[in-house]
């Protein structure tokens, strides 16, 4: 039909003439009411982001000098932030001339890693940044989640 009697159309059932498909030869026009699908479409979009599940990341802190019961109390609370699905960002801060022993933090993060290898994968190497070395963990993806 021809562009003016699909708009004289529209005018009389109270709809608005939409192009659907523009390249096609010829165009695709569709008669809705084009208020009510911008609505339907902004609810289906709040719907999905509802559904959504926003990934956090912890940290867990550490120093090259901390105790092997701190430690493990540190590998406890990243186990949890990985099993609820956190991601897990482990830092070695460095304090005074502790700076010059990089590899101690670099061993420490990489048994940290090892230890919940089951859980987690290194998703960013251990990276010195400043006065810390930064470690993050993620979680292993799962068939249950």
């Amino acid at each position: 039909m021809t562009p003016e009697a699909a708009l004289a159309l529209a005018r009389e059932r109270n709809l608005d003439l939409v192009e659907v498909a523009p390249h096609a030869q010829p165009p695709v026009c569709r008669l809705m009411n084009f208020g009510k699908y911008q609505y339907e479409q902004a609810k289906r979009e709040r719907q999905a982001r509802k559904a959504q599940k926003q990934i956090e990341v912890k940290e867990v802190r550490l120093r090259p000098k901390t105790g092997e019961h701190d430690t493990e109390v540190r590998l406890r609370q990243a186990r949890r932030f990985l099993e609820e699905g956190n991601k897990v960002k482990v830092r070695v801060r460095f304090r005074g001339r502790e700076i010059f022993h990089p590899e101690l933090a670099t061993t420490m993060l990489q048994e940290f890693a090892a230890r919940l290898s089951d859980i987690g994968q290194i998703e960013q190497q251990p990276d010195l940044e400043g006065a810390s070395m930064l470690m993050v963990l993620a979680p292993l993806p799962s068939k249950g989640r």
